[in-house]
């Protein structure tokens, strides 16, 4: 992000200009847990945040445990007062998964026609909501946020799913497959083991990095248009330009082309991790 000063010049007109109203909040704080049972190794937790961070802390406990502030502003005290009577947060068990979303004025959770989520209502107010959560180590999550904030994870021993658009997104002490992207802002990761199954890592702006244990076997795939690709690992060696076979066009022709990704080898090789950033670097470390 570029830092942009603006000169400006203060006289003494400035004196007499008022500052503007501050638009009228209203917070709410909500606490709910539900009991998991600790024995499966289905347990999922997803949250479908619009606007503000995502906090997730692993423990040795059996109950999901929701802190959510949630945030109202609006033009007037008329509109807050539409908005305190109209948005609604929804928190739901369903066998091993529990659910949080938004369910009022529009579904926030995916496929649910949800493009008009900024202004379904006629008044016009604001809102966020910032979950702080605790969940038993090796529960599943599949978590979002679009706005305002980062997503963190710590602790998670699960396979992870996690989405940002505006935000930054780091894990602590991971173990599971992991799916990670965002738009705007870095990817940070630490495994404590080689993740099981095949992961991937992308941002459009910002840089990736990851960090595995010194025994990491893998095959790796890097691409990045305006970055670099950076590794502590000794043994990583090149792989050939794979050349990708798409789908025939037409009877009797088919259309080759060659994958831009650089691929590389690390210890024995193994499963296909994918780092992928637009601008940015990428970073894959050794842990010390």
């Amino acid at each position: 992000m570029k830092k942009i000063i603006i000169p400006f010049l203060v006289g003494l007109a400035l004196s007499c200009t008022h500052a503007p109203a501050q638009k009228p909040v209203f917070k709410e704080h909500i606490s709910k847990e539900f009991i998991v049972p600790k024995t499966s190794g289905n347990n999922v937790l997803a949250i479908y945040n619009i606007n503000g961070f995502i906090k997730i802390k692993g423990y040795d406990g059996d109950k999901v445990v929701f802190e959510i502030e949630k945030i109202l502003s609006a033009e007037n005290d008329q509109m807050l007062n539409t908005a305190r009577q109209e948005f609604k947060v929804n928190m739901e068990q369903k066998e091993d998964s529990v659910l949080a979303y938004i369910s009022e004025p529009f579904d926030s959770r995916p496929n649910q026609n949800n493009k008009n989520w900024g202004n379904k209502s006629k008044n016009k107010y604001d809102f966020r909501l910032e979950f702080t959560v605790k969940v038993p180590y090796s529960m599943n999550l599949k978590i979002s946020t679009v706005n305002g904030g980062d997503v963190t994870v710590d602790d998670v021993t699960g396979s992870l799913k996690v989405a940002n658009v505006n935000g930054a997104i780091k894990l602590t002490n991971a173990k599971g497959t992991s799916d990670i992207k965002t738009i705007n802002g870095n990817v940070e990761a630490n495994y404590l083991i080689m993740p099981p199954g095949e992961s991937q890592f992308k941002t459009l702006n910002g840089d990736v990095t990851v960090t595995y244990p010194k025994s990491l076997s893998a095959d790796c795939q890097f691409k990045s248009f305006n970055g670099d690709f950076y590794t502590d690992f000794p043994d990583a060696e090149s792989l050939p330009v794979k050349v990708v076979k798409n789908q025939e066009t037409s009877p009797g022709k088919t259309t080759y082309k060659v994958n831009t990704e650089t691929s590389i080898r690390i210890g024995n090789g193994g499963k296909t991790f994918k780092f992928e950033t637009f601008n940015g670097n990428i970073y894959l470390k050794k842990q010390s």
